[in-house]
């Protein structure tokens, strides 16, 4: 093999290199690959109610329980998931001082 050969290879690598490169950020700059499936089953407690890429790491998730919404910030790594805020629902009846019902 000459010199014009190994040149020629090293060409390819770059190129095709420089395509992975173009797709993996196509990838991550319109977001392909992110959207989760919701199912429409009713019976469900649990949901994913809507995803918003804050960044190329990190994500805002929108989860229903029951009546109860959490928004919840994800992020890559251990411990870097953090909930931002925790709604709860208005009572249906009035409640006393220790937080029970009344009748």
């Amino acid at each position: 093999m000459d010199v014009s050969q190994y040149f020629r290879f090293f060409l390819a690598l770059v190129f095709v290199l420089g395509l992975i490169g173009v797709v993996g950020w196509t990838v991550r700059r319109f977001g392909f690959g992110q959207k989760i499936p919701i199912t429409k089953n009713r019976d469900r407690r649990l949901a994913v109610v809507e995803v918003l890429p804050v960044d190329a790491r990190r994500r805002l998730v929108l989860l229903r329980k029951d009546d109860r919404k959490h928004l919840v910030l994800l992020g890559p790594g251990q411990g870097s998931d953090l909930l931002i805020e925790s709604a709860t629902p208005a009572p249906d009846r009035p409640v006393d001082e220790a937080g029970k019902p009344q009748p």
